[in-house]
């Protein structure tokens, strides 16, 4: 869990502990348990409450690095790709296109 954020994020609001501890309602002790690791998954009422202090999601303690995802190339976007490396592509690798272009029209 990316729960390296709430330390991040203390240090960008010049934040300690104990004045996250007070604004959020979260026992220091808690906060002290979560910084150093020793509880891996806190409750989701208390990682609110540390993510509202802070100006966080809960999205923002997700530590799985998603790829925004990218639009579909357009048949313009096609063609120019062709035409920017067609005659870069071996005979093998022209035919090759060829061949998967034909299957995408059956």
């Amino acid at each position: 869990m990316g729960l390296e954020k709430i330390e991040e994020y203390k240090k960008k609001l010049g934040m300690t502990t104990a004045e996250l501890s007070e604004r959020s309602g979260v026992p220091k002790g808690t906060l002290d348990k979560i910084l150093s690791g020793v509880t891996r998954d806190p409750k989701l009422e208390t990682l609110k409450a540390i993510a509202r202090v802070l100006g966080l999601t809960l999205d923002d303690f997700d530590d799985v690095h998603r790829e925004p995802e990218k639009p579909a190339p357009t048949y313009d976007d096609v063609q120019l790709l062709i035409a920017r490396n067609g005659k870069k592509m071996s005979k093998e690798q022209k035919l090759r296109l060829i061949q998967l272009l034909s299957e995408i029209d059956e």
